[in-house]
Order: structure tokens, then sequence, then C-alpha cells
């Protein structure tokens, strides 16, 4: 005879579940604090900017720290226009390829058998543990050798290479059922076909992640702008930002750092909510075992 439990795992809301809220809804708020304080910072006039003890919210909000931003941006001789398309060209070019090339890797990694092939895994893995600046050396000599520097290039071929991107969507390829791959042989699917038709349906979630992850580094990154080019129209948005607030008056530039971490923070938090959705909902129906 079956037993229906009342108020386990309800769809809807029950008092059972009265104490997980009280757990989880601090832990939001905790959680929240930091994206609070980055909008909150950003419309703060310069006297609480520099206020002691310092405000957590902002008291008399203003957009003076937005105007000087722009201001000055417009007078730096390049506009603002051209360092955002640097970045969403750079940006969007490496989070396509990166993800292209790691799924491919992940595949053959995963489910083809050659010689060498744990010894190849075992080097990215092994790339885990080297930071950025380890490598720096590197890549200079990488993009010298290929005679790419002050082009678009250069942005984008030292960043294609994510250690943590490949090994993420290996262990996820790992979890596919070999059965899958073997009844579209049979049935006379190519590699490309199983990599496109069985692969990458499968792999969705991880995929996002990945996105996620090779959207930030490239976003963020300042190290190509910096090492990689010379001509100002070649940089992207996240160095004029850095290097516009650096070299502006201390006072002033308080407030237009405030707005630059905004702005740069933002997509990040955009790309995040909208692939975290459906990380969660591709996840529940992958129809992996």
């Amino acid at each position: 005879m079956a037993l229906k439990v009342s108020g386990a795992n309800p769809k809807k809301f029950h008092k059972s579940q009265l104490k997980f809220y009280i757990f989880l809804i601090p832990f939001a708020i905790f959680m929240m604090l930091p994206i609070v304080f980055i909008f909150n910072h950003a419309f703060k006039p310069l006297d609480e900017l520099y206020a002691f003890p310092p405000r957590f919210f902002v008291y008399r909000p203003t957009f003076d720290n937005f105007v000087n931003l722009f201001q000055l941006a417009n007078s730096s001789g390049i506009p603002l226009s051209r360092y955002v398309f640097n970045s969403l060209l750079v940006t969007f070019s490496i989070v396509f390829f990166a993800v292209v090339i790691s799924t491919l890797a992940g595949y053959v990694l995963s489910k083809k058998n050659f010689k060498g092939k744990f010894v190849l895994f075992e080097i990215n893995t092994a790339a885990l543990m080297f930071v950025p600046i380890a490598v720096i050396i590197p890549r200079f000599l990488t993009v010298s050798v290929l005679g790419i520097e002050d082009t678009y290039f250069a942005h984008i071929l030292p960043l294609l290479a994510m250690p943590v991107v490949l090994f993420l969507l290996k262990q996820f390829i790992d979890q596919i059922p070999d059965s899958l791959i073997e009844a579209a042989v049979i049935d006379g699917a190519s590699d490309f076909k199983i990599y496109l038709k069985i692969i990458l349906p499968l792999i969705k979630p991880a995929i996002a992640t990945a996105a996620i992850l090779a959207f930030q580094l490239a976003w963020n990154d300042l190290e190509t702008s910096i090492l990689f080019t010379t001509s100002e129209n070649m940089r992207t948005l996240a160095f004029f930002m850095n290097t516009l607030v650096a070299n502006t008056n201390v006072v002033v530039g308080q407030g237009m750092a405030a707005v630059a971490s905004l702005i740069m923070f933002v997509p990040n938090l955009i790309l995040f909510i909208i692939l975290q959705s459906m990380v969660m909902n591709t996840m529940s129906h992958s129809g992996l075992k």
C-alpha cells in the first residue's frame, strides 16, 4: 500500500519548508551584500565616498560620477565606443572559439583511444597549477614569432587555451554513456555528427559554465592590451577603464573608479543570471543517468 507523505518535497510552499528558509534567506542576503555595495558605491557623491565611518548605502544618489567618467573618456582622443567594440569582439570571439576547441578536445580525450591520450590530459591538468603571470613570457614570444602584435589576434590567441574549461568539459563528457555513441556509430554517424548531435546537446550545463568562465577571463583581461598592443585604438575597455581612473585626480578618480567597477561588473552579472537559469534547466532535463 502506497503511503502519501504530507509535505515531502512539495511543489508549492509548505510549512515544512520554513526551516530551509530560515537558513537560506540570511545566507542569500549576506551573499548579495557585495553586489548591493558595488551599485550603491557608484552613485555616491564625493563627500559620501570619503565619509568616515564609511557608509554602506548611498544617502544622496548622484550621476556626477558617471558624467565625469564619460566626459573624461570623450576627451581622451579615442571614442569610448571603440573600446567597447574591441572588448565585445575580443570577448565573444574568445568565448566561442574556446568553447568549440575545448568541447572538441574534451570529446577526443574522453571517448577516443589513442597513444598519448592520458599524457596529454595530465599535461592539461598540470597546467591548472600555473597562474597567468607564469606564462606571460611564452605567450609574448608566441605572439611575437607569429607577428600578430597590435591585432585582434593578439588579444584572442593567448586566451584560447583554457585548461580549467577543458578539464570541466572532459569530466562532464565522461558521464555520457558509451552505448549512445556506439549506437550512433552502428547507425553510420560520423565523428562530427556524434559530436554535434549527441555530445553538445548533453553537455549544455558544462558549456554554459565554460562560457561564464571564458567570458569573465576575457572581459576583465588587461594583460593582452598591456603586452601585445601599442595602438590605443586596439585596446579593450578593461584596460581603458583601468588607466583612465589611474591617471586622473585622486579625489575625483575615486568616484570614477566606482563607476568603472560597476560598468565592468554588470555584464558578468547579466551573463551569469542568464546562463545560470539555463544550467539548472538543462541539468534537470539532460537525460544523463
